[in-house]
């Protein structure tokens, strides 16, 4: 059986259901010594998954692997942005719509990238994602390695539990969401997320949860969306912090390969350890999301924060800059992050000779591997260090952090 006629028999399966069997030929095709053959045989084998079977993700890590194969094809990579929109994941979508953009275009093309940005709006109506790793960390409590602190009565020996320790915990990170349309280009959308960092010391235990709700307007490139719910933390195994949250965002178009972003966010906190720290945080946060080229991109992100407290000396205001680039190498997805803060205290605690002054860094490297996927979860990488250098010994740390897992888009 010629190449030619293998394809008309997986056309034929799949037209008529039998799907199992054409993507059996279809993945056999993919093997063909022919590099246009086997781009061929994914991409059929990719819209029978998400059009036939809506199986997105699936569909979507074959589009990739031709695009590590051949990184200008528009027209693969529009039809990867396509699924990703069906599949929820606008973020992703609209970031590969402007690597698009960094090649050059026809003019049909450009059209219908156009076209593609204005109906991203029909979106999966619930979807969400999955992350489990095991995570090492040289500081899980973010303490300092010091021995002695300095304070306004001396030095004091600090104990054990007071120190930096290191350990092996699990991290789980999932979120889910579902979107109803209420009129055209206007959805509500109600999304919970959660995080758990799990140890066998159950006093560095971290869990996170977080509903939210709201209307999005979407409207052309131009997205707005309001969100509120309740926040809760429980660390140690105890109720830490409770609040809620509140939030605007604008995501707007720059330039064809440029997306702006601006966000203020408001969460009120009451800290069930220490009433002094109950307060209100106010947050404001610019970024621009840029595609250098087909498969490099990046993202430039200033940020400020103001956070109230009973006691100025739990009160402070902080700025910051991080900066990522993301590349397709092979087929693998490597970002690369770093950043920078300063924060600032109201007012010195009683017991410190110095108000509190911070100044932090962070670098961090991940990656992830599309060819290994399993099930519809693909193995991640990801290693983190940070410092932070305070005028109060209590906040001057460095941690090395990581993780190796899987994820999955569901």
């Amino acid at each position: 059986m010629t190449a030619a006629q293998l394809f008309q028999f997986a056309d034929g399966l799949s037209q008529s259901g039998r799907y199992a069997l054409a993507e059996k030929a279809y993945r056999l095709l993919a093997q063909h010594p022919q590099a246009d053959l086997r781009r061929e045989a994914r991409f059929r084998l990719a819209m029978m998954m998400a059009h036939r079977q809506r199986r997105y993700g699936e569909a979507a890590l074959e589009l990739r692997l031709i695009l590590d194969e051949k990184p200008d094809a528009a027209g693969v990579r529009l039809e990867l942005a396509r699924i990703e929109a069906m599949d929820g994941q606008i973020g992703a979508a609209t970031r590969d719509l402007r690597a698009a953009q960094a090649s050059r275009l026809p003019g049909d093309v450009e059209r219908m990238v156009r076209f593609y940005e204005q109906v991203l709006s029909a979106q999966r109506p619930y979807g969400g994602s999955v992350e489990v790793n095991l995570a090492p960390d040289s500081n899980v409590n973010r303490a300092t390695s010091a021995g002695t602190l300095g304070t306004v009565l001396g030095d004091f020996t600090l104990d054990d539990r007071a120190k930096a320790h290191s350990g092996l915990g699990l991290g789980l990170r999932g979120q889910a969401y579902a979107r109803q349309t209420l009129n055209s280009g206007l959805f509500m959308v109600e999304r919970v997320s959660g995080s758990a960092d799990l140890y066998r010391q159950a006093a560095y235990q971290d869990v996170v949860l977080a509903p939210a709700a709201g209307p999005e307007l979407v409207k052309g490139r131009n997205r707005v969306t309001l969100s509120a719910g309740p926040l809760w933390r429980w660390h140690g195994g105890r109720l830490y912090t409770s609040g809620g949250q509140a939030s605007a965002t604008w995501s707007l178009p720059l330039a064809p390969r440029t997306q702006g972003r601006l966000e203020l966010g408001l969460t009120g906190v009451t800290n069930h350890f220490n009433r002094l720290e109950d307060g209100r945080v106010v947050s404001l946060s610019a970024s621009v999301d840029h595609a250098f080229s087909p498969s490099k991109g990046g993202t430039l992100r200033l940020y400020a924060n103001r956070a109230g407290a009973r006691d100025p000396a739990f009160a402070n205001r902080s700025v910051g800059v991080s900066a990522s680039v993301w590349a397709d190498v092979g087929h693998m997805t490597v970002v690369a992050t770093a950043g920078g803060s300063y924060l600032e205290a109201d007012a010195r605690l009683a017991l410190f000779t110095d108000r509190r002054r911070d100044f932090s860094a962070s670098a961090g490297l991940a990656a992830s591997f599309r060819n290994l996927r399993w099930h519809g979860f693909v193995p991640l990488l990801r290693a983190r260090y940070e410092r932070n250098w305070s005028s109060v010994g209590l906040w001057d740390y460095s941690r090395f952090s990581g993780e190796v897992g899987v994820g999955s888009v569901l």
